[in-house]
């Protein structure tokens, strides 16, 4: 239970804090910016993995979940529960936001600035390369340490820099379903939902093709 309350509460703060950041910078015109709701992402990242990176490996997203479980790295029994628990924490920030903000329409959520097929493809290589990076600096399913925490929250802020304009930088079905389904806005939401897993999924046999290998003696070679 410790796990799985710990990834409500990790969700719930990225979604708060982070499309909070999206409907307080619509609120007070744009005095946020773009930058700033950016950056807001990936210091929240960074923070719940600091905060619960040694309770539950600070996952917060369904696609690093099930990325992990594919890879032989986090025990498909608890998959579900990671699951329910992510998203509710998400549907809860969202419920919050919403009551403090009722006029607030879409509740910071993801939407296609282009076609949906853009932002499907821009998704999936955003998660692609997050997923890559949470491998190489995690212990098994643990994102433990000053560089999983540094590392993870400075992508997570960086492909929101430059990519939140197209396709709002997702990558992550919690974070667009929450939104989504408190604001009723659901035009888009497939593209949310499939092309971050499919991300996530494609970074496992890049890790493994990458991984350095091992000699007789358990010592890893070159």
């Amino acid at each position: 239970m410790r796990k799985y309350l710990a990834e409500l509460i990790g969700t719930y703060a990225l979604v708060f804090c982070g499309t909070g950041a999206i409907i307080i910078n619509e609120q007070a015109a744009g005095v946020i910016t773009h930058l700033g709701i950016s950056i807001t992402f990936g210091l929240i990242v960074m923070s719940m993995i600091y905060t619960l990176g040694d309770v539950s490996g600070a996952h917060i997203n369904p696609a690093v979940s099930i990325a992990f479980t594919i890879a032989g790295r986090f025990p498909v029994k608890f998959l579900p529960f990671y699951l329910l628990s992510q998203i509710s924490g998400a549907i809860l920030a969202s419920l919050t936001l919403k009551g403090l903000f009722p006029d607030n329409l879409l509740l910071g959520t993801t939407l296609p600035a282009g076609s949906q097929w853009q932002s499907l493809t821009m998704e999936f290589i955003l998660t692609f390369f997050l997923m890559l990076v949470i491998f190489r600096v995690s212990t098994g399913s643990k994102e433990l340490g000053m560089v999983a925490g540094l590392a993870i929250g400075s992508v997570v802020g960086l492909e929101a820099m430059f990519a939140g304009p197209i396709s709002g930088a997702s990558m992550n079905p919690a974070r667009s379903l929450g939104p989504a389904i408190v604001s009723g806005q659901f035009s888009s939401l497939w593209v949310y939902l499939l092309s971050p897993v499919a991300g996530a999924m494609a970074a496992v046999p890049v890790f493994n093709l990458l991984k350095p290998e091992s000699n007789a003696s358990g010592h890893e070679t070159l």
